[in-house]
């Protein structure tokens, strides 16, 4: 790739020299690249094993790594968010290689546990932050016409990382050990994060794309985009945090677990039980497009409704279930239903708050995920499988209030009085207008 020039002049028509793609099409290969290397974090549980062996530790203490990891992503992801607005996307997304790089390769050089909490957990976590949120912001201002679709195909790559790195990493293990392991990925994150993050920069203010006609930047208040300090004051923001948080609570509970799990209620051996896994990876990325792009169509109130219907019922199912093949598609749907949550919420944040600020308030808004992380496989590795899905299930059917809650509260005027940012918001949540005005803003 030798840069970028223009193809007939129009902003966002830039080709890449020697590939003959649109500059938002190139744009959104690096961000999934990006998200690619970022998502190997998923992979984690190959090394579960060779790292327990190593320090002689318990499987509970060697994993806390990977909890810590994602709590420390879900902390750091709102200061991504804000530190991108203030010295751009290469440049956060360089700082982000930076670090999840160095933190995966010095966990291959950690003497003991503390310093692999350290090392992965905390500058690999940060790096992961700052990282997750970059890619997301820039594609949803390239691609302000299909959102939910750009979202869901950004976070995609985060969700089928696991599928390229954990083979390579078993294999990498068996023939180099786990340490050097850790420090040949560990470079090669950093050098496809870094390279891609190169590729990234800002779509021009108020960017359309040639033959798309956009309306006005959609708010609850119905006016300019919002701040994260302006967001946060709405009962929207608080809304959508919930949703996010219960949705990801339910699906990683299940990931935590699913080895295990299906040795238990199906009576597999551990082979069978890595299948498993696989297929949760599996359809944890392909949920992230298909219902981030069903969003774009149906709306996304509507689809988290949908997310925490289906999924109240499949957990609800789950405990009867005693043969393998058959556990599979509970497993399938819940992994959809996950990403699901993370293809759509970038684009439902970007819908009610504006797209100018989504990095920084779906930043902020990520702190769901490092909640959710934590209290999902809290709550599964306490209460007994069987009773914990279906205690799942309850929590997942009271979820469902939430969209509509939001529905509510998010009210409009009559369809003839709407400014052309309300009419936006009205469709993303499902709402009618009534025939007679009424208040708004959700105030």
């Amino acid at each position: 790739m030798q840069g970028f020039h223009r193809g007939d002049g129009a902003v966002g028509l830039y080709r890449f020299r020697g590939f003959g793609m649109s500059q938002r099409a190139g744009i959104a290969a690096a961000a999934f690249c990006m998200q690619l290397a970022l998502g190997a974090v998923y992979g984690w549980s190959v090394f579960l094993n060779p790292l327990q062996d190593k320090f002689g530790a318990s499987r509970p203490a060697v994993n806390l790594t990977f909890t810590i990891t994602l709590a420390v992503l879900g902390l750091t992801a709102g200061f991504g968010g804000s530190l991108q607005r203030r010295i751009g996307s290469r440049a956060t997304a360089t700082l982000a290689g930076l670090l999840y790089g160095f933190g995966t390769m010095l966990a291959g050089l950690a003497p003991n546990l503390s310093m692999l909490y350290f090392a992965h957990g905390v500058i690999g976590g940060m790096g992961l932050g700052l990282g997750y949120i970059v890619p997301l912001a820039v594609l949803i201002a390239w691609f302000p016409d299909r959102r939910g679709f750009i979202s869901g195909l950004a976070v995609t790559g985060f969700g089928l990382g696991a599928l390229i790195t954990s083979p390579l990493a078993t294999e990498l293990i068996k023939m180099h050990g786990v340490e050097n392991t850790l420090i040949i990925l560990g470079a090669s994150y950093f050098v496809v994060v870094v390279s891609a993050a190169q590729v990234l920069q800002p779509a021009p203010d108020n960017y359309a794309p040639p033959g798309w006609t956009p309306a006005q930047q959609g708010s609850v208040r119905a006016g300019t985009p919002m701040t994260l300090a302006q967001a946060l004051r709405t009962p929207h923001w608080h809304l959508l945090w919930w949703m996010l948080a219960l949705n990801i609570a339910a699906g990683a509970a299940l990931i935590s677990v699913a080895a295990p799990l299906a040795e238990e209620l199906t009576q597999v051996g551990p082979a069978l039980g890595a299948v498993a896994v696989g297929v949760i990876a599996l359809f944890n990325g392909l949920g992230r497009l298909l219902w981030g792009t069903l969003s774009d169509a149906i709306g996304r109130a509507r689809t988290f409704f949908a997310l925490f219907l289906i999924q109240a019922i499949t957990f609800a199912l789950m405990p009867a279930i005693d043969g393998f093949n058959m556990l599979l598609v509970p497993f399938a749907v819940v992994a959809l239903c996950y990403g699901g949550g993370f293809g759509t919420m970038p684009a439902f944040t970007s819908d009610v708050f504006g797209a100018r600020n989504a990095g920084t308030i779906y930043g902020a808004m990520l702190s769901a995920w490092a909640a959710g992380a934590i209290a999902g496989p809290m709550l599964i590795a306490i209460v007994p499988y069987r009773a914990a899905l279906s205690l799942i299930a309850v929590l997942l059917a009271v979820a469902a209030a939430l969209p509509l809650a939001f529905a509510k509260t998010a009210r409009f005027p009559a369809r003839n009085v709407m400014e052309p940012n309300q009419a936006k918001l009205a469709k993303s949540v499902g709402f009618r207008p009534s025939s007679q005005p009424s208040s708004h803003g959700g105030r």
